[in-house]
């Protein structure tokens, strides 16, 4: 059958510069010299001049510079096409953010440049942390932690301060089975048991199994709302209420904020601490070896225990407080990724409260047109309505020996980067689709019109699909064996 592409991204074949080298080009030239030779070694010294490189390939300038571009089409980015990744909020970030982030002044602060002379600094970072807090309804919050996961594990480090001073720091940490997968790493680090809690029928957390499990050992219960099936954990107050009768805490994993910014504010449904992915919702670069930002907010029984140091409004001016002694310490060297945090106050002074709104409810009509679009090809295995992601499985094409890595790979010959494969663990072979707000409905067309036509060919030739993707440098590769044994050396690429 022959390979049908939506449209693609990917340049499949390049030369390494080695096999376009010819001997005496140069990527430069320049006019005689009008003043006198000099031999290097007697100059500089023979010790101090390298010698040739051999077998350094000789190529023209726009050899060199048609090579590197070509390059670069092979790296899949924003800028290409969308990330359909669902838990990851891979979306595209206004370059104005990145302008501003890159102000001489803001750019270029030294970490160590005296109070006075950081104002400028030290005002962006208390902006941003008002701004934040209107946001999530909570009553302080700290910008230090570095990502999303740092951030859980500062929130449950103040869990455990506040109850170590109150005489017992408890054992468990109750986690969802519906929650994100750093949840139960964190609360291991901070040393506490893991305690999981199956979701019910309809994808929600299990109020009467919450009830029984919330013992005197609990410390309290990480919950990721919404999920990560993309619902909305409506029972969450009354979550909040069992958690705080019997002493407990309640951590909300604030990464699939994108769905409720503008909409709902954690502090208003018992929240006790959560923190944000500035990387997913707030317009700046995301993760992968960062630099991210995963602000912790918490409410005031808890604002005394936060990281070291504190903004302070002193004689005019902004200053920092050390003086917290019952502060966790220090989380991140300095005061936070301050790159990061002009990006994210960029961002969100650049919407208004009008137009972040407006972003988390694109974001949720993206998700519910691709549902609704994909419905009548894909199970779906939980049916209340969805936020900002939708959780399809493959059960349908599984039947006929086709499982959601193989549809994922066949999306990549169609141009697409793949969905997030088989997460959430709660629902079997998931396929889980995130378009985020910034994806017009062109846009999504051609995505769903490749899932479709994907779903057209297994029912067709499965083995086309079985065997994607077909249009890459790189043919499947076995991935158990890649990942233990990787070939590390350039290999020709197939014809």
């Amino acid at each position: 059958m022959p390979i049908k592409k939506v449209r693609s991204h990917i340049s499949p074949n390049e030369a390494l510069l080695f096999e376009r080298s010819s001997p005496g080009k140069k990527a430069y030239q320049l006019p005689d010299l009008d003043v006198p030779a000099v031999d290097p070694r007697a100059t500089l010294g023979a010790e101090n001049v390298r010698a040739e490189i051999e077998g350094f390939p000789e190529v023209s300038e726009v050899e060199a510079i048609r090579h590197f571009t070509r390059l670069s089409t092979w790296n899949y980015a924003i800028d290409h096409g969308m990330y359909p990744l669902g838990s990851c909020t891979m979306k595209y970030n206004p370059r104005v953010n990145e302008l501003v982030a890159r102000t001489e002044g803001l750019a270029w602060a030294h970490p160590y440049q005296p109070e006075s002379l950081s104002q400028g600094a030290l005002e962006v970072m208390a902006q941003l942390e008002s701004a934040l807090l209107e946001i999530t309804g909570m009553d302080a919050v700290t910008l230090q932690p570095a990502a999303g996961a740092h951030g859980e594990l500062t929130g449950i480090l103040l869990i455990r301060a506040l109850l170590e001073q109150e005489g017992n720091p408890r054992r468990k940490i109750l986690i969802p089975d519906s929650a994100h997968g750093t949840n139960p790493a964190t609360a291991a680090i901070a040393g506490y048991v893991v305690e999981n809690i199956r979701s019910d029928e309809r994808g929600l957390l299990d109020l009467a199994a919450l009830e029984q499990s919330v013992t005197e050992d609990v410390a309290g219960l990480m919950i990721t709302n919404p999920n990560t099936l993309g619902v909305f954990e409506s029972r969450i107050i009354a979550a909040a209420e069992v958690l705080h009768r019997k002493g407990a805490l309640l951590y909300m994993d604030g990464a699939n904020m994108n769905a409720l910014v503008g909409i709902a504010r954690p502090g208003d449904f018992g929240v006790d601490v959560m923190h944000l992915n500035l990387h997913k919702t707030f317009s700046t670069p995301h993760g992968g070896g960062g630099p991210g930002g995963g602000p912790v907010a918490v409410k005031k029984h808890l604002e005394p225990f936060l990281p070291v140091p504190r903004l302070k409004r002193a004689n005019d001016a902004w200053a920092f407080d050390y003086d917290r002694p019952l502060s966790i310490g220090k989380v991140k060297a300095f005061y936070g990724n301050f790159g990061v945090l002009v990006r994210a106050l960029a961002y969100i002074m650049a919407h208004g409260g009008n137009g972040l709104r407006a972003a988390t409810m694109d974001a949720v009509l993206n998700a519910n047109y691709i549902r609704k679009k994909l419905e009548p090809f894909f199970d779906l295995p939980y049916t209340l309505p969805n936020m900002h992601e939708v959780v399809f499985s493959d059960e349908r094409q599984a039947r006929l020996g086709v499982r959601t890595g193989d549809i994922a790979k066949r999306l990549i010959d169609y141009g697409f980067h793949p969905y997030t494969v088989s997460f959430p663990l709660i629902v079997h072979g998931a396929m889980m689709i995130e378009p985020t707000e910034t994806e017009g409905k062109l846009e999504l067309d051609l995505f769903i019109d490749a899932m479709i036509s994907i779903a057209k060919e297994i029912e067709t030739e499965p083995e086309t699909v079985k065997t994607a993707p077909h249009a890459t440098r790189t043919s499947r590769v076995d991935e158990v064996k890649a990942a233990r044994k990787p070939v590390l050396k350039w290999a020709p690429a197939r014809a």
